[in-house]
């Protein structure tokens, strides 16, 4: 009992080891440092937890609510980080305003730093409650293109074509223009511009058109699909192929490419002409040279 005793009071001895000792009131001794280190993990640890009930949990059984579990969640997690930071600090018995004696000469440079850091975290409170996107949401937003994966307080990830993860500062998202494909549904348009030759008959070009997409298992029947009648081209008559798809949404380039290999197998099959551009040429002779 004596050895435990023993090591005790130099353990504590160890503990009481001073590593800051400042005129302004600001004390740190190597047992306050442990003191944060643990109770600080534990904070992230609940935070975590908090983060997954809400999200996982909490909103997961109402279908209605379910949309908005991964937003709560995050504000949650930051609200339990804020307030776990505060209520450790005042465990150590530490002023908060005594801290700003190491960060002071570091202020305008935290300052600059943290002036986009909020803007970000600010943006994603109003992306996680206006929902302009969300998760699985397929945007353009100055030329980038993809599938929105993860939404964040500070930043949204994007997933492109070529599978490659893109990261957006949230203010991004917010100052800029963005196109979301499928805000409201995942039923999008796509146009498909075709020409042929000014011998063929209209008719016979809209119905071949229409056989084609109506065997197309990506397309949808409703809304009905169109052929539109667009322009007397210079070399052709121009037709525009109008059709809807919900499957399709991720790889609507795919779609384009089936398509075009069918109107060209069925246009060659119906003797359908496609054209290629192409210019007459009249040359004028001076007969009055002899």
């Amino acid at each position: 009992m004596e050895i435990i005793n023993d090591f005790w009071t130099k353990f504590n001895h160890i503990l009481d080891f001073q590593l800051v000792n400042s005129e302004s009131g600001l004390n740190l001794s190597l047992g306050d440092i442990l003191h944060f280190i643990i109770f600080t993990a534990l904070v992230l640890i609940i935070a975590k937890y908090i983060r997954y009930f809400i999200s996982h949990r909490l909103f997961k059984t109402s279908p209605k609510l379910q949309p908005y579990g991964s937003s709560i969640g995050n504000i949650a997690r930051y609200i339990t980080l804020v307030l776990g930071f505060m209520i450790v600090v005042h465990s150590m018995g530490l002023n908060l305003s005594s801290l700003y004696v190491i960060f002071g000469s570091l202020g305008v440079g935290i300052g600059i730093g943290l002036q986009n850091i909020t803007e970000n975290f600010v943006s994603g409170i109003l992306i996680m409650f206006e929902r302009p996107v969300k998760v699985g949401d397929r945007i353009d937003v100055n030329g980038i293109s993809g599938i929105i994966t993860n939404i964040e307080a500070r930043a949204t990830s994007v997933l492109t074509n070529d599978n490659i993860s893109i990261i957006l500062p949230n203010s991004y998202l917010t100052n800029q223009q963005v196109t979301n494909w499928s805000h409201n549904n995942h039923k999008i348009r796509l146009r498909f511009p075709v020409g042929v030759s000014y011998k063929e008959d209209p008719e016979k070009v809209k119905e071949v058109l229409l056989k084609i997409v109506e065997e197309h298992h990506g397309i949808l029947k409703q809304p009905t699909p169109q052929v539109l009648f667009t322009n007397f081209g210079e070399s052709s008559l121009d037709f525009s192929l109008d059709v809807w798809t919900e499957s399709y949404l991720h790889k609507f380039d795919i779609l384009q490419s089936e398509v075009y290999f069918e109107i060209f197998k069925q246009f060659k099959l119906h003797q359908i002409e496609i054209p290629f551009p192409q210019r007459d040429l009249h040359i004028k002779t001076d007969h009055t040279k002899s």
